[in-house]
């Protein structure tokens, strides 16, 4: 698929079958995402995959409770077969800007020396190359957030401290049709016109 159709063709989907992935396709996937830009090359980004439902039940578990499951707007995003946990670790920052060729920067020392995280913009771009990588490959794909379930589900993980999770994304066969319409906030609100978008010369 040419990008510009990858592009165009991108939507959330909501609505998963329960069909497998194949583990060589979602490692084609992984393979694309890593390959995002980083500031200074420091690379501090990673995913934590989780596939079938032993493993994504795990994610579930921690992050939606049962009790709020028979009210939870969007039942078949639970049947995606592949969640995959886009993440920033600061200090590969802190640390790589802290080497001779970068040292004249100031941003050596500690993250919170840094005006913007670049972290959590780099772990973005990567999340971007997955989703547009999805739909390459004829998937749907979802980005959500975990919000304050994050600590709970990091922990049930085994993610190291100081990382962080910018989200989730879940990632599967689309039930048939449901990629045709808007969903989610796309139903009720229109998207803004390049003029209001594209700002030439100035503000």
């Amino acid at each position: 698929m040419e990008l510009d159709a990858a592009i165009r063709r991108r939507r959330m989907c909501r609505d998963f079958s329960a069909q497998p992935v194949d583990p060589e396709v979602v490692d084609e996937l992984l393979a694309l995402a890593r390959l995002a830009p980083s500031a200074g090359f420091s690379q501090g980004f990673s995913f934590v995959v989780l596939e079938g439902s032993d493993q994504t039940s795990r994610f579930w578990d921690a992050t939606l409770p049962s009790e709020k499951r028979a009210s939870f707007p969007w039942p078949g995003l639970l049947s995606a077969p592949v969640l995959v946990i886009p993440m920033a670790e600061p200090q590969a920052y802190v640390d790589r800007y802290g080497e001779p060729d970068k040292a004249r920067t100031g941003l050596g020392r500690a993250a919170d020396d840094w005006p913007i995280p670049y972290w959590y913009v780099d772990a973005a771009m990567a999340t971007q190359n997955l989703l547009l990588a999805v739909v390459d490959r004829g998937l749907g794909a979802l980005f959500f957030g975990i919000f304050e379930q994050e600590v709970q589900l990091l922990a049930e993980l085994g993610v190291p401290s100081g990382v962080r999770a910018i989200g989730a994304v879940a990632i599967g066969h689309p039930v048939p049709g449901s990629l045709r319409s808007a969903q989610g906030s796309a139903r009720t609100r229109v998207r803004r016109p390049m003029t209001d978008v594209i700002h030439r010369g100035r503000w």
